[in-house]
């Protein structure tokens, strides 16, 4: 109400798409190269640099689930589109996110409904230094596992066509160009989701280092490779503006933004989680939810 020039950027980001183009190419063309390299070099060169381009791309599949790409009166092209975004990843990942990740906007630590918020086990168990090493480590396993435990949804046909379109990518990927263009895809994907300085983003986020406050903003330069979610309390103030603008919602509203609580590192932000004996996986708002409950 104060600020009505925001509304003006609630609109598609066109350059999304050729962005998300580029980076399949450059995916396309690292596994080409890895194919008859060294195992050591294989391995090199899936954290050094497949696991930014995998890490990056599943915040890109990220502004494609608020159909950022086509916009929402386009909204099957921003899933098709997503598929496509998914193939570099080597698993099926876009259509299952975008159903889950409108739960989290709408019910926002929900419990039973917000399959971000850890589980009681991992709250339980991974509570020493060691054990939450661990746990940011296995990162991807748990945000694949979790949601199953928390909130399992029944299959639907567009994700059986993400499957489906996945594993033919795959199978072409290992025909074309061997096993070690497979393992450079997949262990880019899952050492880019867990110990890694882009990962920080996860804890960051919604983690409470300071009680009263449940998400934070990021305002370091790897936004430029993450699509801007650092600016977390503005995409959650506006999850339909692209991330591409958030830095003007940010510059608009300085008012309301500029005194929240926020983050410079999110290597620091890992450090700080696992040093820290008083921030564990617990440490998130959950809340009881009251009223109707309509979930993707």
């Amino acid at each position: 109400a104060k600020h009505p020039e925001i509304k003006a950027l609630m609109k598609p980001d066109y350059n999304l798409i050729w962005v998300v183009v580029l980076m399949v190419l450059a995916q396309l063309t690292a596994f080409y190269l890895v194919k008859d390299l060294d195992w050591k070099w294989v391995v090199f060169w899936a954290y050094v640099f497949g696991s930014c381009i995998s890490h990056s791309m599943t915040l890109a599949i990220h502004e494609i689930s608020h159909n950022s790409a086509f916009g929402n009166s386009k909204a099957m092209w921003n899933r098709w589109f997503g598929i496509f975004a998914n193939l570099p990843l080597g698993l099926p990942y876009s259509i299952s996110f975008k159903r889950y990740h409108m739960d989290h906007h709408r019910y926002l630590g929900g419990d039973g409904i917000d399959v971000d918020i850890p589980t009681n086990f991992e709250g339980w168990f991974f509570c020493t230094r060691f054990r939450k090493f661990i746990w940011i480590v296995l990162q991807p396993f748990f945000y694949a596992i979790r949601p199953l435990c928390i909130n399992p949804k029944p299959i639907t046909r567009l994700e059986i066509i993400n499957l489906l379109a996945q594993l033919v990518f795959d199978v072409a990927i290992y025909y074309f160009w061997g096993v070690k263009s497979i393992f450079y895809m997949l262990a880019g994907s899952v050492l880019g989701l867990g110990l890694h300085p882009i990962s920080g983003h996860f804890i960051a986020e919604h983690y409470m280092f300071l009680k009263g406050h449940e998400t934070y903003s990021y305002y370091g330069p790897l936004n430029l490779l993450t699509f801007n979610v650092g600016y977390h309390n503005e995409h959650h103030d506006f999850p339909n503006i692209p991330g591409k603008s958030l830095p003007l919602v940010k510059k608009i509203a300085a008012e309301y933004y500029d005194n929240l609580p926020q983050y410079n590192s999110w290597i620091k932000v890992l450090y700080d989680f696992v040093m820290d004996d008083t921030i564990s996986p617990y440490s998130r708002m959950k809340r009881q939810l009251k009223g109707e409950v309509k979930q993707d």
